[in-house]
Order: structure tokens, then C-alpha cells, then sequence
């Protein structure tokens, strides 16, 4: 009897171990963007570890990166189409 639970309080450690082991390698994220899309304009900015720059037509060799990008729908259209933009992460 004394040993099943000994066994037992053993595995039940070895458990506890593996799960605070495996929590602590869980990966941070490389960026981070928010996304305000308001009514009219919406704004993308890298909050951390990135850079922006339009896309929709492909990359723009001229154009240089950017930590915030804002775009707006304008004419008489209820909703426009989603642009592309494109991100590149920094070191």
C-alpha cells in the first residue's frame, strides 16, 4: 500500500515537472501589430518588431518600410475591398 502511493505521489511530481518545463519554452511572438479600423481610415501599426509598406501591386523597390500605415475607403462605396500590406520582421 505504501508503495502504490509512493508511485504515485512520484508520478504525480514527474507530471507536475513536465507541465512547468513545457510552459516555460512556450515562444514569445516575433512582432506585434494592432489594428484600429474606425469608420473611414484604418491605421496598422508595428507595435514591435517590424516594418510596413503597401503591397497591393507587389513590393515597391523605391518605397521603404514603415512602423505605422493607414488607408481609407473613399467615394460612395459601403465597404471597399481589404489592401494588402505587407510586413517584414526586424532584429
Amino acid at each position: 500500500m505504501t508503495l502504490t502511493i509512493r508511485r504515485a505521489a512520484v508520478a504525480l511530481m514527474l507530471v507536475g515537472l513536465g507541465w512547468a518545463a513545457g510552459r516555460a519554452q512556450t515562444p514569445a511572438p516575433d512582432f506585434e501589430v494592432t489594428i484600429s479600423a474606425p469608420d473611414g481610415e484604418t491605421t496598422v501599426e508595428c507595435v514591435r518588431g517590424c516594418g510596413l509598406m503597401w503591397v497591393e501591386r507587389g513590393v515597391n523597390p523605391n518605397d521603404t518600410q514603415q512602423p505605422r500605415f493607414s488607408f481609407a475607403c473613399r467615394g460612395a462605396v459601403q465597404r471597399c475591398s481589404s489592401g494588402r500590406i505587407g510586413g517584414w520582421v526586424k532584429q
